[in-house]
């Protein structure tokens, strides 16, 4: 019997049990199914007695089976009997681009987000020679967890028997359709399922910016020149998955960092700008943003976000501010203190020479302070060790580095989680995992979170970067604090175990500008003992 006229309750394989068919075509159909042997969802594509491109369709399934990329549909089984042929994938839970869309078009920076994830997934795909060449808005799915998944590739084509010249090329269109479509809810071509399709200038799709308000220029100017392949003002054109999603990693907003410390207070003649006061745009002490009007642009330790109200400073008959006069006043006066410090130290130091005789090294340190000493990390790695097997998120594992470069400007951030701080409801924690190279004892863990307060964070120390269940059990908790404030916090610890990792592990998430549950960590600072 053909697998396509299969009907629920039917197994394939001994393990694979048909339970509803979730779409179909002219020679073929979806299935969503149930791996009895596994116990988990999987899709099942059947196919109808005679139809003309199984051969190609199971040769597309089997090289797509080599993908390692996680943000990739994974193929598990190809079955190539002729008239029992069928192929096995990963059913991928979650919304797809069309049912993000359901509400209007997504914030731009979520949209390119997104699309940027998908873009990085396709460059990997085709470094391996795999193509899409078949991207709609039912391609993309965002996942329960927070990450995203391309479905379909290599497969899609084959089932439509589409080709192209220049498959890079084509699937950077797609990508830039894609991303059209998240900017503005319509389709840059003939209308795509819910989508209308887009308003049209001199014969051709009105740029994003044109027909959404609040596109920045920037997202803007890429999506025009991957989708009709316009000329750019610098760089390459995007004519591969790969540069489209590099040139949208440059424009994307950083994630919004923590503030910096409150400013001190200004004299009455003074010039200062009141951070969030009226709500402004302008970054503290910068100019305002064109592209983003309306946002805050928090860097730690540094300027923040916010614009206000300007105070100018008061002015003599000759137009000069009186504050020189004061600012002349102050140097003076520091200037006399530091010299009288210099003096009271040579004194200090002249008299006590006869107990340094001896201590080249110029004493040894106190037992607290060397308790105490600054200890940099050899390495660090995203911690998902409660994972889903529906959701094989690696919380941003390459982005782990950047919480230990020391750099203000970067982050590492754990997925995207909706609906609850408790991670989704999905598991139980998650963190990041800093490899001190050996072990030690800590005496306080500063940490440089996002701006959001909420967070409930622990840090653990053990001597396993196992990422499963089994390896958080040799850790040991040596600080515990809850509903973070966002910006620089300090968890001093309560004992002194020695190990050689050190675990940031979050069990609640602070809400992050889209209205999910997320948490940023800009930079770690380990102190203690080696």
């Amino acid at each position: 019997m053909s697998t396509f006229i299969s009907e629920p309750g039917t197994r394939l394989g001994g393990r694979y049990r048909l339970e509803d068919r979730v779409s179909d075509a002219s020679g073929w159909a979806a299935w969503k199914a149930i791996d009895e042997t596994l116990a988990r969802p999987v899709a099942v594509l059947t196919f109808a007695p005679g139809f003309p491109r199984i051969s190609e369709v199971l040769t597309a399934a089997r090289a797509a089976s080599r993908l390692t990329d996680a943000r990739l549909a994974q193929v598990f089984d190809v079955e190539d009997d002729w008239d029992q042929a069928y192929v096995v994938m990963e059913w991928v839970a979650g919304d797809s681009l069309d049912d993000l869309l359901a509400d209007g078009p997504l914030d731009p920076a979520r949209g390119a987000e997104i699309v940027a994830e998908a873009a990085e997934a396709m460059a990997a795909a085709h470094t391996t020679g795999v193509a899409h060449l078949c991207l709609t808005p039912q391609s993309l799915r965002w996942t329960p967890g927070g990450g995203v998944k391309v479905l379909g590739v290599g497969i899609d084509a084959a089932l439509s028997d589409t080709t192209a010249d220049d498959p890079a090329l084509a699937d950077t269109r797609g990508l830039a359709m894609l991303l059209y479509a998240a900017l503005t809810r319509y389709w840059p071509g003939p209308g795509m399922g819910t989508l209308p399709p887009a308003p049209l200038a001199d014969g051709r799709p009105c740029s994003p910016r044109q027909v959404c308000a609040g596109v920045p220029a920037s997202i803007d100017e890429v999506a025009s020149q991957a989708l009709f392949q316009s000329d750019r003002r610098r760089g390459p054109p995007l004519t591969t998955p790969a540069l489209f999603a590099e040139a949208l990693e440059e424009v994307i907003p950083a994630p919004l960092a923590p503030p910096p410390a409150a400013p001190a207070p200004a004299t009455r003649a003074g010039s200062f700008t009141r951070p969030g006061e009226y709500g402004g745009s302008a970054p503290y002490g910068g100019e305002p943003s064109s592209d983003y009007p309306g946002t805050a642009g928090w860097t730690p330790g540094g300027g923040g976000g916010g614009g206000g109200r300007t105070f100018t400073p008061a002015r003599r008959s000759d137009g000069r501010p009186l504050l020189t006069r004061l600012a002349i006043v102050l140097v003076v006066l520091l200037v006399l203190a530091a010299i009288g410090t210099g003096v009271y130290s040579l004194t200090r130091s002249h008299g006590n020479s006869s107990a340094t005789q001896g201590n080249s090294g110029g004493g040894s340190a106190s037992p607290s302070t060397a308790a105490r000493t600054v200890l940099t990390p050899v390495g660090a790695m995203g911690f998902d060790a409660l994972g889903l097997a529906s959701d094989p998120g690696n919380e941003d594992n390459a982005g782990a580095k950047f919480a230990i470069d020391g750099s203000p400007s970067t982050a590492w951030h754990t997925q995207f989680y909706l609906g609850s701080p408790l991670l989704g409801g999905l598991k139980k924690g998650t963190g990041l995992l800093l490899d001190m190279g050996k072990q030690v004892s800590l005496s306080s863990v500063q940490i440089t979170f996002g701006p959001a307060a909420g967070a409930n964070v622990a840090i653990e120390v053990g001597n396993s970067n196992a990422v499963s269940p089994s390896g958080l059990a040799p850790f040991t908790r040596v600080a515990m604090r809850t509903h973070v404030d966002g910006g620089t916090q300090t968890c001093e610890t309560s004992s002194t175990p020695k190990g050689r990792y050190v675990l940031i592990w979050f069990t609640k998430l602070p809400p992050n500008n889209a209205g999910q549950f997320q948490a940023f960590v800009y930079n770690v600072v380990v102190r203690g003992s080696g």
